[in-house]
């Protein structure tokens, strides 16, 4: 739980449409909400920021203390996140800087607000910096009135990630390409970013398969037994789908090492299965679901 200090910070933050008094008047303030590491429950954190065009730096200073801060911790388990921003609210994936790209946006910060450098040179260990990124106002939105609606929102934010993971890692093999020869420093580092959205996308996935398996699927079978066949093919798909989720995470962690031929296939074959059942997933459920209302009523 926040100190009652920062509870108060949260509580005026949000009655003020982010802005607060005493020792932050002024500052640049968001709230980050993590998922505990080990509870699994949120965690509301106020946070400085720079703003960096369209994106969000905070840094796990920690006060310069000797340890990173709870909240890092938790966002490397849970990438997933809530942020807070003046009257703004959006969910987005944190993800840490690695490298010379750490160091530059470590300099950007320092420039804006000076007092991070003395944190840094407080303590041993380098602070991280973490990217939020805003909300893209060109991404599609979604009337959502319906658990059809539900269910497309939810299928369209997975197949974007799966196509950010793809970018990211030929992005991460086009780095490797270009620093060869003796001598050559090492590549950009994209590992902890490529991690950082791969877990956030099967543990969304995860968790909707979940739901669906403890209750949509059963609701539904419920009225429409003659599509037990249909059901019975999503819930297979569902258990074959956690297996290619654990292929592909560690997949993605020997980034590093691995072939570049060989990994486009092996992540172009899961891709090709993971939508796949996406694609299916639709053509049978959706049109079940158009007029359940979303979300449901309050009784």
């Amino acid at each position: 739980m926040p100190s009652a200090f920062q509870q108060s910070v949260i509580d005026e933050f949000r009655a003020n449409a982010g802005k607060v008094g005493g020792p932050f008047a002024g500052s640049d303030l968001l709230l980050l909400t993590t998922t505990g590491a080990r509870t699994g429950k949120p965690h509301t954190t106020p946070l400085g920021h720079v703003r960096d065009g369209e994106r969000l730096l905070v840094v796990g200073s920690n006060l310069g203390a000797p340890h990173h801060p709870d909240w890092y911790h938790n966002l490397l388990t849970h990438p997933t996140v809530q942020v807070e921003l003046g009257d703004q609210e959006f969910e987005t994936i944190a993800v840490p800087a690695e490298g010379p790209t750490r160091d530059e946006l470590f300099a950007r910060v320092v420039a804006e607000a000076p007092g991070y450098a003395e944190y840094q040179a407080a303590t041993d260990r380098a602070l991280p910096v973490v990217v939020l990124h805003l909300p893209d106002p060109r991404e599609p939105t979604f009337a959502v009135t319906t658990l059809a609606d539900k269910l497309t929102e939810v299928h369209t934010w997975l197949r974007g990630q799966l196509a950010q993971v793809h970018a990211e890692t030929e992005a991460h093999f086009a780095a490797r390409a270009a620093h060869r020869g003796a001598g050559a420093p090492p590549p950009p580092g994209l590992g902890l970013q490529i991690r950082q959205r791969c877990l956030a996308f099967c543990q969304a996935l995860e968790f909707h398969h979940t739901s669906e398996d403890g209750h949509v699927l059963p609701v539904m079978e419920g009225y429409h037994p003659h599509l037990r066949p249909v059901f019975d093919r999503l819930r297979e798909e569902h258990r074959s789908i956690a297996a290619v989720q654990s292929a592909l995470a560690a997949l993605l962690a020997g980034v590093a090492i691995t072939e570049p031929d060989r990994f486009r296939a092996e992540l172009t074959r899961m891709t090709e299965q993971l939508t796949a059942h996406l694609d299916y997933e639709e053509a049978e459920i959706l049109p079940l679901l158009a007029d359940v209302p979303w979300p449901p009523a309050s009784r």
